[in-house]
């Protein structure tokens, strides 16, 4: 219901221009021709309810590494001297968001879109139960951007988020040391509107901006690539919503993702393919998680589904 089962690449750089598969994709555009592309690689709404994913976040993946001193120093010598790098990069990451959970990055939001009233209304009376998804994961109070519902903050609106950060000694005991570097990765969540390469830009502007003197700053791009959304007045999608209502007895509802499918773009991109996004997956499979499952009735509701849409793609079936 709430995140798409991501299909970013976890470690090492994604495929980038030229390679694959992108590079593929051109190669055989003509081969590879279709009226839509349907993929089945996010979330129903419920173990009973389809649903039909019509946006998805994109997603700017960035590692920062802070450099200061030549090499490690002693903190009882040094200490009070010298910029600490970690000091430095957790001043710098402190600074990201101001007390309403917004972005501070230059231009962040330069071009994203309120929703259409039609959509926002639907997506604030959909019945979600907030507090069984915070207590999911072992919380009982959101957090984020002030004014926006929790489906808002994952589905329409951008983020920024540390995802990990290392520097100096981390072993067991200790180790009195001034760090030369200091690192973190962060990921940018982005919507319609937002060019990754401005967002990317403004990034290391921000961390420039922030650095004492004697201490520089360098950048790793793992991933960069824009947000999704899907037309939902095509026949195609007529005939996916039809075939979901005949297999399971429930209109599919209209939901957004969180997450990034990169091959979603592409297709897009390379091939011009319209993508319907059909999934079963549930939020509380633990998706990228230890002990992730799968429920068999979402299993046996794919097949049905699947098989129902076909009979629907059918000429003189659509509708």
């Amino acid at each position: 219901m709430l995140d798409a089962t991501e299909g970013e690449q976890q470690h090492g750089l994604p495929p980038t221009p030229g390679s694959p598969p992108t590079k593929f994709l051109k190669e055989h555009a003509s081969d590879l021709q279709a009226d839509f592309c349907l993929v089945t690689d996010t979330n129903a709404w419920d173990v009973d309810t389809p649903a039909i994913t019509t946006r998805l976040r994109g997603l700017l993946y960035l590692e920062a590494t802070v450099t200061g001193p030549s090499h490690d120093l002693h903190s009882g010598l040094f200490g009070g001297a010298v910029p600490n790098p970690i000091n430095v990069l957790t001043g710098i990451l402190g600074q990201i968001h101001d007390a309403d959970g917004r972005v501070r990055f230059d231009g962040f939001y330069d071009g994203v879109r309120e929703l259409p009233a039609e959509l926002s209304a639907q997506i604030r009376g959909l019945p979600l139960d907030e507090a069984g998804f915070l207590a999911s994961v072992g919380l009982k109070h959101g957090h984020g951007e002030v004014g926006r519902t929790l489906l808002e903050r994952i589905w329409t609106r951008p983020t920024c988020d540390i995802d990990g950060i290392w520097g100096g000694y981390t072993g067991e005991g200790s180790k009195t040391v001034i760090p030369a570097k200091a690192s973190c990765k962060l990921s940018c969540r982005l919507v319609p509107g937002q060019d990754p390469q401005a967002i990317e830009a403004a990034v290391q502007r921000f961390f420039e901006e922030r650095l004492p003197p004697d201490c520089t700053v360098s950048f790793r791009r793992f991933s960069s690539f824009p947000d999704i959304e899907v037309p939902v007045d095509t026949p195609w999608m007529q005939a996916v919503r039809a075939g979901l209502k005949d297999a399971t007895d429930r209109d599919g509802v209209l939901i957004g993702g969180g997450g990034s499918i990169p091959i979603v773009g592409w297709f897009r991109e390379h091939l011009g393919l319209d993508m319907i996004l059909v999934g079963f997956g549930l939020d509380d499979d633990r998706i990228h998680s230890p002990n992730e499952k799968f429920e068999l009735k979402c299993l046996r509701n794919g097949i049905r589904s699947h098989a129902a849409i076909l009979g629907r793609l059918a000429p003189g079936q659509r509708g």
